[in-house]
């Protein structure tokens, strides 16, 4: 792995997207660190749009002949240059690549790893998407979401009117409700009155174990902290999807059985109650991080969604 790039320095290079010029030496060294350097596509984009009062930063890619585009949303904690493996999955497809980085996670502004209102997500959503049109990316425009990314695209669907260019959406390890959610509420609402933020406590969520060690001790935009906040914004939102009216979409689901980070189980019950017959891919040893499992099992799923999306 190569020495770590310089966060500060590339924050205070980032440039409008839509403006950007060919990427900088701290955009290729952030490029560079995180695996990107024999990525093959025909050319790429590092910038920023300005939405909600938040910085976001996104990377687009496009192949040499485009049939679609995936827009790529990433888990709680994690941040777009940890998708790799998504990202050269979808250029093999002969897919362009739009993905951005969460409020308060990886390059973007904002308090690292909070949000107000879940809401906020889906102003950023919408933003991008917005950004897509300008950048007049391929249709259709598949949508992507591991974990918290795919409850924002869950939110999107069914609390929203989904724009006409919106193909299939795809959902690993989507979460609805976190593990021992009940426990979790509680400690909430014992820790709110006299905690902001308690420490991360790190969890093996891939069989992944060269991952696992990245995340822990290499990677520096990983969060720090849990802010109750984002867990408050969790409790507000879980209940209101959970009553939100059914939708005539079929998502794409995989699903880990060896998840400890999802309540999986119910979580699958209510998006088979909320949609229209999903096609699900159960595997049966994977973890809750889905994009970073081991080769075997991420072939395992990205032969499931190929062969729907080809």
């Amino acid at each position: 792995m190569p020495e770590p790039f310089q966060p500060e320095n590339l924050l205070a290079t980032l440039r409008p997207l839509a403006a950007v010029t060919p990427l900088s030496t701290d955009h290729l060294a952030y490029r560079d660190f995180y695996g990107f350097g024999e990525l093959q596509a025909g050319h790429s984009r590092l910038g920023v749009i300005e939405v909600g009062g938040y910085r976001i930063a996104l990377q687009a890619w496009w192949p040499q002949t485009p049939r679609a585009t995936l827009v790529l949303l990433h888990g709680y904690y994690d941040h777009s240059a940890l998708y790799r493996h998504v990202i050269e999955w979808a250029l093999g497809m002969g897919f362009a690549v739009l993905t951005f980085d969460l409020p308060g996670h990886g390059l973007s502004s904002g308090t690292r790893a909070s949000i107000g209102d879940f809401a906020e997500y889906q102003l950023v959503l919408q933003a991008v998407l917005a950004e897509a049109a300008a950048l007049d990316m391929p249709q259709p425009w598949h949508l992507f979401g591991q974990s918290t990314g795919g409850a924002i695209l869950i939110d999107y669907l069914l609390t929203d009117s989904p724009r006409p260019e919106v193909g299939e959406t795809i959902l690993l390890a989507p979460l609805v409700r976190p593990r021992a959610w009940a426990w979790s509420q509680l400690s909430y609402r014992l820790l709110k009155p006299f905690v902001s933020e308690i420490p991360r406590r790190f969890s093996n969520n891939s069989n992944d174990a060269e991952f696992i060690d990245f995340i822990q001790n290499r990677d520096p935009l990983q969060p720090r902290n849990l802010p109750t906040a984002w867990v408050g914004a969790l409790s507000r939102w879980v209940p209101r999807i959970e009553r939100a009216p059914a939708s005539s979409r079929s998502p794409l689901i995989v699903q880990g059985e060896a998840d400890m980070t999802v309540d999986w189980r119910h979580n699958l019950a209510l998006l088979q109650e909320k949609f229209a017959e999903p096609r699900i891919l159960r595997l049966p040893e994977a973890r809750h991080h889905l994009a970073n499992e081991t080769p075997a099992l991420r072939k395992r799923y990205f032969d499931f969604l190929s062969r729907h999306l080809s």
